[in-house]
């Protein structure tokens, strides 16, 4: 068992990596959405750039970070079965449930974006964005904290954050519409 930490540490590496990639994604469809609607040439240039970024993010580090975080989990908890016991890490599994959710959902957009099909807004895709900050929050406060409950408290405080996030998006909209170059 003396190789536990080493998983431990392998699985924490990916996790990062694995949100790294989720983080930047949804930003990275937000300049795919706006270079849509530029003119050409510019429409054209961007978008083959843009998708060969997006392209090489989500095959090269999201799906492969999110593999390995997977089965080193998986590993950890063969090693450690008990924790299957603990209510927090049933929580905790619904979260990384909904976050393979909003990975599936991301790769159905990023889908749509490399077929140049353009179903949602840029705004749409940066209140999208923070989806994944939820679900870390909410995964990091269930794992320092180990409670079922005490989480919430958490989840509250990014809730309040997302909420003024969302007040400060609206500021900035405001006055991007007011300066392009703002």
């Amino acid at each position: 068992m003396e190789y536990y930490n080493y998983i431990k540490a392998l699985h924490l590496i990916f996790v990062v990596t694995w949100f790294a990639g989720l983080f930047y994604i949804p930003r990275l469809f937000v300049y795919q959405i706006e270079a849509f609607h530029k003119p050409l040439p510019d429409k054209d240039i961007l978008g083959h750039q843009l998708k060969l970024m997006t392209k090489r993010l989500w095959y090269i580090i999201t799906w492969p970070s999110a593999i390995l975080a997977t089965i080193f989990a998986v590993w950890l908890l063969i090693l450690q079965p008990f924790w299957l016991q603990q209510p927090w890490m049933h929580v905790k599994l619904g979260f990384v449930l909904l976050l393979f959710i909003y990975q599936y959902q991301t790769h159905i957009f990023f889908k749509q974006l490399q077929n140049d099909v353009v179903k949602k807004t840029s705004n749409f895709m940066r209140l999208y964005n923070e989806g994944a900050t939820f679900i870390l929050f909410a995964v990091v406060f269930l794992v320092i904290l180990k409670s079922a409950i005490n989480w919430v408290f958490g989840v509250v405080g990014i809730l309040v954050l997302g909420l003024l996030l969302m007040l400060g998006f609206k500021l900035y909209k405001r006055i991007r519409d007011k300066n392009p170059n703002a």
